[in-house]
């Protein structure tokens, strides 16, 4: 009988793929949407930079007028002792926080609320950015760093500018004692085995040295023992030309039949 697999393994929740939360040092949430947010300015200041190990950027420690203390995102350009504003007056300048209705469109933007007063959930990871595209009277229109256009609640809060620390993969691990570390901070599961290295009796995949291998095209009903690959696909791997107009063309000729 065959071991589990990882998703299995991960699904379970044992300690051996839980995030070690009680070694990262902070949440990163935008301060109350209050009254001096919305009609006026908060003002802070920069006093601290932290490299929590939960995150790919660095956080910037933030010590506002009011006496209160906040951790976020720090943005690129940003330095020690640089203000920072938060509300509907501040100013359009890296690291501020302004609803997204008073963002003017092509400004680059990061760390973006789901839903007004959430603290921010969207593109946190280092070098990423989104850019405002639109707005309209109940919506403003954001590309997301993956090119995908996502529409938003105006009132929704972001910073200002490009997450600090893009480029940081591109220099190469060198060894493998290098990632180990790097993914046990997290708990990642590394190495990643291929499916197809293993031996039958441990993944769907295994066992295929002697013989052809299978499709790795799954059913949506697949018991869980066996969803592994790509889950109830239509096609696998890039279509040619030919099979593209093919496609195309049998489109047409379905709306046709049930236009009739």
């Amino acid at each position: 009988m065959g071991k589990p697999l990882n998703q299995q393994r991960r699904g379970k929740g044992s300690p051996s793929y839980r995030r070690p939360s009680h070694r990262f040092k902070a949440d990163v949430n935008f301060r109350g949407y209050d009254a001096a947010e919305r009609e006026g300015v908060v003002s802070g200041t920069v006093s601290d930079f932290v490299d929590d190990p939960s995150r790919t950027a660095l956080l910037m420690n933030v010590k506002f007028q009011t006496g209160e203390q906040r951790m976020l995102i720090a943005p690129e350009g940003v330095r020690l002792g640089a203000g920072l504003e938060m509300g509907t007056k501040a100013g359009v300048a890296p690291g501020n926080v302004l609803p997204l209705s008073l963002i003017p469109d092509g400004t680059p933007i990061y760390n973006i609320e789901s839903s007004m007063g959430d603290g921010g959930k969207f593109v946190r990871s280092a070098g990423t950015t989104a850019f405002v595209i639109a707005h309209e009277e109940k919506s403003v229109t954001v590309r997301m760093p993956s090119k995908q256009v996502k529409t938003f609640d105006p009132r929704c809060r972001a910073q200002i500018g490009v997450v600090c620390g893009g480029g940081h993969t591109e220099k190469p691990m060198m060894k493998a004692g290098k990632m180990h570390y790097k993914a046990h901070a997290r708990n990642m599961t590394w190495p990643h085995v291929r499916g197809v290295a293993m031996n039958a009796v441990d993944h769907p995949f295994g066992g295929g040295q002697h013989h052809p291998g299978k499709s790795t095209i799954v059913g949506r009903g697949t018991p869980p023992g066996r969803k592994v690959g790509h889950l109830a696909a239509r096609t696998v791997g890039r279509l040619t030309a030919a099979k593209q107009e093919l496609k195309r063309q049998q489109r047409i000729d379905r709306s046709g039949r049930n236009n009739r």
